[in-house]
């Protein structure tokens, strides 16, 4: 009895995925074997003595083979274990629960602004090729990709908080307004709205606004090129032309035929602005002093804690993927061709 097609593909996207995700933990495994850190030493510290060091060495696992130190790990890691954090003496899992709502909101706000100012830019400039509209957003574009993040972060600190005094400063919420919020999604604006409390709620937009809308510009100047190379090929297709000659209205043209046909791939170019700020947030946490995942990854490396290093590691590239999955999803339920 032959295979229906919609199991077929499931089955074979579940194998993609699995393998991917295998593939993922294969590697941020191997990482904290190769790393120069003695993963004993980083537990116990340097004074234990030799007879603390075995019972440690021995109670780590790291007398079995790699294959089977590995299957250890793919087995603790699917169960939601990532080990104790050294520097904060938690479960990594509780860890990273409590950290990455923040990169999610920062993240989620940044993409919102990329897509709101990015999408109609990149349409304006196909449409009005070789035009100063053009040439501006081609300069935005351009000056989004070469500037250094960290170097417009401090450039951003500078003039909009230390000069001008429009935004607050970093972190995440002002230290008079802490702990006035119950929390419940773990998303500060959210929950600020939630509780009815507007001055928190303004506090934290005040805080969040310059780091988003740094996020915002780096994604804005991709969406805006590659909606821009969309557009025009859509424009020059003859079915533009056709509509052109029937007497349509050029908004008709533009937004109700062109961009309705690059709609379907403009959902994976957000997907993967959004999955890029999720995991390349680092720099912008830190400038900030945003307690997101970035900056929880970062501090734990430079304490030697690899528990939480590998453990958000494995959680960010399983957002990317799932991130992938579903902008392939969407793909496909909204464009038949694609089934």
């Amino acid at each position: 009895m032959p295979v229906p097609s919609w199991l077929r593909k499931t089955l074979t996207t579940f194998a993609t995925v699995a393998i991917t995700l295998l593939g993922l933990l294969f590697v941020t495994f191997m990482i904290g074997r190769v790393m120069p850190i003695d993963p004993v030493l980083a537990v116990i510290g340097e004074r234990a003595t030799q007879a603390q060091y075995d019972e440690a060495y021995l109670a780590l696992g790291l007398d079995k083979p790699l294959l089977v130190q590995f299957g250890i790990y793919v087995t603790d890691v699917l169960q939601g274990d990532f080990g104790t954090s050294i520097r904060t003496g938690k479960d990594v899992s509780e860890d990273i629960a409590r950290v990455f709502p923040a990169t999610l909101e920062l993240a989620t706000l940044g993409t919102l602004i990329g897509v709101v100012l990015g999408v109609p830019l990149g349409v304006l400039a196909a449409v009005y090729r070789g035009s100063w509209i053009d040439q501006i957003s081609r300069f935005v574009g351009l000056i989004g990709y070469s500037m250094p993040i960290f170097w417009l972060g401090m450039m951003g600190l500078l003039i909009f908080y230390g000069i001008l005094g429009w935004v607050a400063g970093p972190g995440r919420l002002g230290v008079f307004y802490q702990g006035l919020v119950p929390e419940r999604t773990g998303l500060l604006l959210i929950d600020a709205l939630i509780a009815g409390d507007w001055t928190v709620f303004k506090d934290a937009l005040s805080h969040i606004i310059l780091p988003a809308c740094l996020l915002g510009y780096y994604s804005l100047a991709y969406i805006s090129r590659m909606t821009r190379s969309f557009m025009l090929e859509q424009l020059n297709a003859e079915y533009v032309t056709t509509a052109r000659v029937k007497g349509l209205s050029e908004w008709d043209v533009v937004w109700k035929h062109a961009f309705r046909n690059i709609a379907i791939q403009l959902i994976t170019v957000i997907a993967l602005a959004y999955a890029n700020l999720l995991e390349g947030s680092v720099l912008t946490e830190i400038i900030f002093a945003w307690p997101g995942i970035g900056s929880y990854i970062t501090t734990s490396l430079l304490s030697n804690d690899m528990n939480s290093v590998l453990g958000g590691t494995v959680v960010i590239g399983t957002v990317f993927v799932a991130l992938n999955i579903f902008s392939d999803l969407l793909y496909r339920f909204f464009d038949p061709r694609a089934k």
